[in-house]
């Protein structure tokens, strides 16, 4: 049987309902399929706190083993560094981070805030990642830390988290697979291709029919902010809910899997220059892209220009 403790940071706990939309398993049929003992969880587990305090206590003595530590929330270690802005019994509670992922075989961070620092990277609390601030490799663990299985720790990144992408980490731990990781420790296997791959709006992106509105059926990113093909992730593969996603809904993508989320600009403003946004997609070439797309959306097809409210 292998064990797993779920450590909450600074967060909204986002990342925890997501997991519990979990269908196929739930978390339950999970945890008993792959034989995980959940050691504890801060909002699922019924123990008391002092036989929590005891099974902390037994894990830093080596008499309760730890396979997986799963750390939901940034670490916070404000003010001054003290980490006294997040305490437990008194005490920071990066200590108790630090403590337990020094015991585990596998360190998984759940969400862009264990990942990378999220909403507190910038902040007076001073928040970090477990191992990243933003892009920048160190966190709060350090460039050079490796769990007992060797590995670095690995980044679920999402606001929250797709509740697919976390089911399938904890297969890969309990099962004992090391998964391959991008240069920001992402999972291939869930961050190898944009949210734009797999968006139901490529055609009306090809030809560049915009929208300029919510709910709409054209491309959310010329105008609207849209962060699909900016991005990995798995969002319009496995669906949230196995029913939808935010561009399918006509809602732009944040870009929540980003070490820079959430970013400076508005969520709902693409910046550009002349219409072109700032930022393109992966590998393009910026005056090709200008010509590339004029010419696009001249011989845009009457059926796309034509287009209907979704709403």
């Amino acid at each position: 049987m292998k064990t797993a403790y779920w450590l909450q940071g600074g967060g909204c706990g986002g990342d925890t309902f997501s997991f519990l939309s979990s269908e196929c398993p739930d978390i339950i049929g999970l945890f008993r399929a792959l034989d995980i003992q959940l050691l504890w969880h801060p909002s699922l587990s019924i123990i008391s706190p002092l036989s929590h305090e005891n099974l902390y206590e037994d894990i830093l003595a080596g008499r309760q083993t730890l396979d997986i530590l799963l750390v939901e929330g940034s670490v916070i270690c404000g003010p001054a560094g003290t980490g006294m802005f997040h305490t437990v019994d008194g005490h920071p509670k990066k200590e108790r981070i630090y403590s337990l992922a020094s015991q585990a075989q596998v360190v998984i961070a759940v969400g862009t805030c264990a990942c990378f620092g999220g909403f507190g990277a910038d902040d007076a609390i001073e928040a970090t990642g477990l191992q990243f601030v933003k892009k920048q490799p160190g966190g709060f663990l350090g460039k050079d830390f490796t769990s007992k299985s060797g590995q670095p720790v690995i980044n679920l990144a999402g606001c929250p988290c797709h509740h697919d992408v976390i089911s399938g980490a904890l297969m890969s731990a309990a099962k004992g697979v090391v998964l391959e990781l991008d240069k920001y420790q992402r999972p291939l296997e869930w961050y190898s291709t944009t949210v734009h791959q797999g968006c139901t709006r490529n055609e009306y992106h090809e030809y560049r029919v915009e929208e300029s509105d919510f709910g709409e059926m054209g491309c959310l990113f010329f105008h609207m902010g849209c962060a699909g093909p900016l991005v990995p992730g798995p969002c319009n593969k496995s669906l949230w809910n196995q029913q939808s996603s935010k561009t399918r809904a006509g809602v732009p993508c944040f870009g929540c899997t980003d070490p820079e989320f959430p970013r400076a600009t508005p969520f709902f403003q693409t910046p550009n220059i002349e219409g072109i946004p700032l930022s393109l997609p992966m590998g393009v070439n910026r005056a090709h892209y200008m010509v590339y797309k004029g010419m696009a959306a001249a011989a845009a097809p009457e059926h796309l220009k034509n287009r209907k409210s979704k709403v």
